[in-house]
């Protein structure tokens, strides 16, 4: 009788681009707007434009990874067979923390704004009571169990639940505009803003958070009828759908913020004041209707996200397990559902454990952490680009990343970036891990022949956390500012660089790549 199965090529090119604007518009339409706005005031607009250029320099180094080498999980099984398994492994653990970090962050959203019509969920702390709790957890089930019968039913319930999440911000677009005041723009923001406002938005106000689900094109691909075509179109249709979404909401945000309150709060004060920005403007605005359809999506628009989430992160699962660092029930396949049923129960437990620690039981307290784990993930893949392109130029390649030269190293450069914005608070509670990630494997990990050139591969990404860890400690975001202006930037710009190209010369003469 057989035991494991394949997992089920069913999804097209309308799947996977519904996947990633599924996975964009989720609680970041809700929140990001409004924080954005109280670090930034009106320049947010250009934060949304910085972030999509920088998360298209990311999305052009895995649509061409992906479209080449179709893998569940790709983003850490490239770096594995290009690195080996010491770089695969601390991936690994990155990629895990971000992604069931992310439902969590989901669960969280639909909570804080249920807390509207439901107000026993939330504690008199600001947190989740335990009822919150109980509510929070049974959403994470409701996923599961929408996961765990099949890829097809996931990908009915997806394009459905899409379709509403998509059309309610449009409508709120739509109405607020009309209540738009010019004179709003001229209000400055809080003291630093500016440009420092403007990079930490980036991941303080969740604008990166927002469009980070252009991966699930890459991380869905051994599901995909047609990969080599469809993942490069559904990851650019899907990143241009979400800036335009976004850029529109935050405007409409902007101008439709009675001016009165502005006037009196600053951006930063009315963010305060309106804890379900859009529901909270639309009461402002005598819009009740407006109020109840936000309300609504509000639970269903970064449940939708969850719900992939938790779907992907069973994905990731099960590629770490192929990766050979799991045990391998998590790399099993049912053979009739085609989902990878142990992965996917792993990611529930672990997803449900993101929402405990006291700090992460908001929305805000979790996403920067939860941002700069998942840019912990893409920063490898620029390297992977290098070496495939170096050591197999025969590879067929369906989609090439134009000047890669060029783009590679300014992806690695941008990825550096995210992460030092994130600032000290967080670089400080995930490098720690990362590097001991590092050690651990290296020293303890199973030792095969190729152990030894494995480490000889991996040096560069040690030297990588523990600069950035330094820069960041003495840097001016969250650190102790004796490093600011001129100085950070070209620091930053150095250890990227040395990463870029050290990493790139030290990859496997011959890459790994596993046929599954």
């Amino acid at each position: 009788m057989k035991t494991s199965g394949d997992l089920k090529k069913r999804l097209g090119l309308l799947d996977l681009t519904l996947l990633g604007v599924g996975s964009m518009i989720g609680s970041g339409w809700l929140f990001a707007g409004a924080k954005s706005a109280a670090l930034a005031g009106s320049d947010a607009g250009w934060a949304w434009l910085l972030g999509a250029v920088i998360i298209l320099l990311i999305a052009l180094t895995f649509a061409e990874l992906a479209a080449a080498l179709p893998r569940a999980g790709g983003f850490l099984r490239y770096p594995n067979f290009t690195h080996g398994n010491v770089v695969g492994f601390v991936i690994g653990i990155s990629s895990l923390l971000a992604y069931t970090s992310t439902a969590g962050v989901e669960v969280e959203a639909v909570r804080e704004y249920a807390v509207t019509w439901w107000p026993a969920l939330q504690a008199a702390s600001g947190g989740p009571s335990a009822l919150g709790f109980a509510f929070q957890i049974a959403l994470l089930v409701l996923f599961f169990l929408i996961n765990y019968w099949s890829v097809k039913a996931f990908g009915r319930v997806n394009t459905v639940v899409t379709f509403f999440k998509f059309i309610v911000p449009m409508m709120v677009i739509v109405t607020l505009f009309g209540y738009f005041t010019a004179d709003n723009l001229a209000v400055a923001p809080p003291p630093p803003g500016g440009l420092h406002g403007i990079f930490s938005s980036l991941t303080g106000a969740g604008i990166a958070f927002s469009y980070l689900g252009f991966r699930q094109a890459v991380d869905f691909a051994s599901e995909a009828r047609n990969p080599q075509r469809d993942i490069p179109l559904a990851i650019m249709i899907a990143l241009g759908i979400s800036f335009v979404v976004y850029l529109l909401l935050q405007y409409a945000y902007l101008g439709a913020v009675p001016n009165s309150v502005l006037s009196e709060r600053g951006w930063d004060g009315v963010a305060s004041l309106y804890s379900s920005p859009y529901a909270d403007i639309a009461i402002h605005l005598g819009l009740g209707w407006l109020t109840s359809l936000v309300l609504v999506d509000a639970v269903i628009s970064p449940a939708g996200t969850g719900n992939i989430y938790i779907a992907g992160a069973s994905r990731v699962l099960f590629a770490w397990a192929k990766n050979g660092h799991l045990f391998k029930i998590f790399s099993q396949v049912d053979p009739k559902s085609g989902v990878p049923r142990g992965a996917l129960w792993l990611s529930l437990i672990i997803s449900i454990a993101w929402t405990l620690p006291s700090d992460f039981q908001v929305w805000g307290g979790l996403i920067s952490a939860c941002t700069s784990a998942m840019v912990f993930t893409y920063m490898p893949g620029s390297t992977s680009l290098a070496a495939f392109r170096a050591r197999m130029p025969e590879m067929q390649r369906p989609f090439s990343v134009p000047f890669h030269h060029v783009v590679s190293p300014l992806t690695m450069i941008a990825c550096t970036y995210l992460l030092y914005w994130s600032g000290w608070n967080v670089v400080s509670v995930l490098v720690p891990i990362l590097v001991a990630a590092w050690v651990i494997y290296a020293l303890f990990g199973a030792k095969k022949a190729e152990s030894a050139r494995d480490i000889h591969s991996a040096w560069w990404l040690l030297f990588y956390y523990v600069a950035l860890l330094l820069v960041s400690c003495f840097g001016s975001f969250d650190g102790s500012g004796e490093l600011a202006g001129t100085a950070e930037n070209i620091l930053v710009v150095v250890i990227a660089l040395i990463t870029y190209y050290w990493g790139s010369a030290s990859a496997l003469k011959v890459p790994r790549i596993n046929h599954d």
